[in-house]
């Protein structure tokens, strides 16, 4: 069964929904998601590198990812917990340095059927004019090269744990 790539809708006047799906059950989906070991393995663009990666996985927990990236290029986010639900739910903060106001609102939903993964992200961010500036980016293209990086890691992993 081959799998759709990432999906990404506009959703009001500051959010982003990202789905894709994965063939693997949640729980792997969510460890990948949440433990660094794993994201340190996937997480970024072709070419990019998750270099500082710290997470406290819990309500009112904090998380930080640098990543370097072409050229010498670093890109650093963080934010903080505000509900964790495994392997099912995450919602969190996410601040990119650099922005010039507030955080964003991510919730992660994991639905599993069959052993395959729906992943819904949806992103509520801090004004219209971040969103658009994250629209004009190659957001898309990163993240879908990432979430495929991902692809890739869970059939790994489902191969080790079977």
């Amino acid at each position: 069964m081959t799998l759709p790539g990432l999906q990404v809708t506009e959703a009001g006047d500051t959010g982003l929904v990202l789905t894709r799906s994965f063939a693997a059950p949640a729980h792997l989906v969510f460890a990948a998601l949440t433990q660094p070991d794993l994201l340190r393995r996937w997480h970024g663009a072709r070419g990019w590198h998750l270099t500082g990666c710290e997470v406290d996985l819990r309500p009112g927990g904090a998380w930080r990812f640098v990543s370097h990236g072409p050229g010498g290029a670093e890109m650093e986010m963080y934010g903080e917990f505000r509900e964790v639900e495994p392997p099912a739910r995450l919602v969190q903060t996410e601040i990119h340095r650099g922005w010039p106001e507030g955080a964003a609102l991510v919730t992660t939903v994991l639905a599993e059927a069959d052993g395959h993964t729906t992943m819904t992200v949806t992103v509520r961010y801090p004004s219209p004019e971040i969103r658009d500036q994250v629209v004009r980016t190659p957001m898309r293209r990163g993240a879908g090269e990432s979430y495929d990086r991902l692809s890739s890691l869970l059939d790994h992993e489902k191969r080790d744990h079977s």
